[in-house]
């Protein structure tokens, strides 16, 4: 993620009629409880070992679709969540990439308290971009994507992680779900986030659905900020609310300000278009970088292990930790 127009693509999607949005419930409709932090056991996160997953992630170089790199890690990923006790789902299709380029693509779901018929969606993409464009330097060589890409994937482990570690601390079930293809896209918006639009349309288990859903992005730079991105406030209003003032609340106030940000295009944009979930993203937003969106290191070789700060991966792990542990 993302190329500049992606942060006005999604309301071409939604001008272009934005297909089944009709039936998608909004923050009028449908709510969710909010947090009452202050009664419920919840684990620490542990940034050590977030950080560790990260450079784990990174230690097998670039994971561009189609690479041995690729396929490596996305066995690790696998191994990792099996270790943890959780249900895994692997959903393997090829899709088609904006330069004609068929690519090998692999979701992974990793389904905790399976039995529970209420579920939470968290969300990440594990893939990273096949070309630094915005470097000056090696523009067509792949970067780190330790931030974007790692960063999240390292978040949802660590969860996944703690929650075998707390078994019974979840009231409901947690699906947390790596998406492939992500950023392997130029120009229109749905060339990018190809994992995501595969699994709306073709939903793995069968039917399934989840309360709301929380995607993370690029989250684990220094000094990171977190906007309450458009396409969110408007399908999952409440469910943004519910972070921001999880996250206050719980002293990660500077992490995330009560500031708006434009909308762009990311998978959440098409778990919403294709399913009936209502999901809000947690991305990285600055807007007085040269993208007027995200950090400096976007699509650069800059993002590498030298922006990953164990403080961002523990204020976004926390908080979601504490959003979905409070769940009746």
């Amino acid at each position: 993620m993302k190329n500049n127009m992606k942060m006005w693509a999604f309301g071409l999607l939604l001008a272009a009629g934005f297909p089944a949005c009709d039936k998608k419930p909004t923050s009028e409709t449908a709510t969710v409880d909010q947090p009452t932090v202050a009664t419920v056991n919840v684990p620490a996160f542990n940034a050590d070992s977030a950080y560790a997953f990260v450079a784990k992630q990174v230690s097998f170089g670039p994971r561009v679709p189609n690479t041995a790199a690729h396929r490596a890690c996305g066995d690790y990923l696998v191994s990792k969540f099996k270790g943890y006790g959780a249900n895994v789902i692997e959903q393997t299709f090829t899709a088609k990439a904006y330069d004609g380029t068929v690519l090998s693509l692999r979701n992974i779901m990793a389904q905790f308290n399976p039995k529970a018929s209420k579920r939470i969606l968290l969300a990440a993409h594990w893939d990273t971009r096949h070309m630094a464009d915005k470097d000056p330097k090696n523009p067509t060589k792949p970067n780190d994507g330790a931030n974007d890409g790692a960063s999240g994937v390292a978040v949802l482990l660590e969860i996944a992680r703690q929650l075998q570690s707390n078994p019974g601390s979840q009231n409901v079930g947690i699906d947390l779900m790596l998406f492939d293809g992500e950023d392997y896209g130029q120009d229109a918006a749905e060339t990018w986030c190809l994992g995501s639009q595969h699994w709306g349309k073709n939903l793995v288990p069968s039917g399934y659905n989840a309360q709301y859903g929380i995607l993370l992005d690029m989250v684990g730079a220094k000094n990171a900020r977190f906007g309450k991105e458009e396409t969110s406030r408007t399908y999952a209003g409440d469910v943004v609310e519910k972070i921001w003032r999880t996250a206050h609340k719980i002293g990660y106030s500077d992490y995330f300000p009560m500031i708006d940000a434009p909308g762009i295009t990311d998978d959440h944009v098409f778990v919403i278009q294709y399913t009936n979930i209502r999901m809000a993203d947690i991305i990285a937003y600055d807007p007085t970088s040269p993208d007027g969106f995200f950090g400096e290191y976007h699509h650069r070789h800059t993002d590498n292990m030298d922006i990953i700060d164990r403080n961002t991966l523990k204020a976004v792990g926390q908080t979601v930790l504490h959003v979905v542990l409070t769940e009746q």
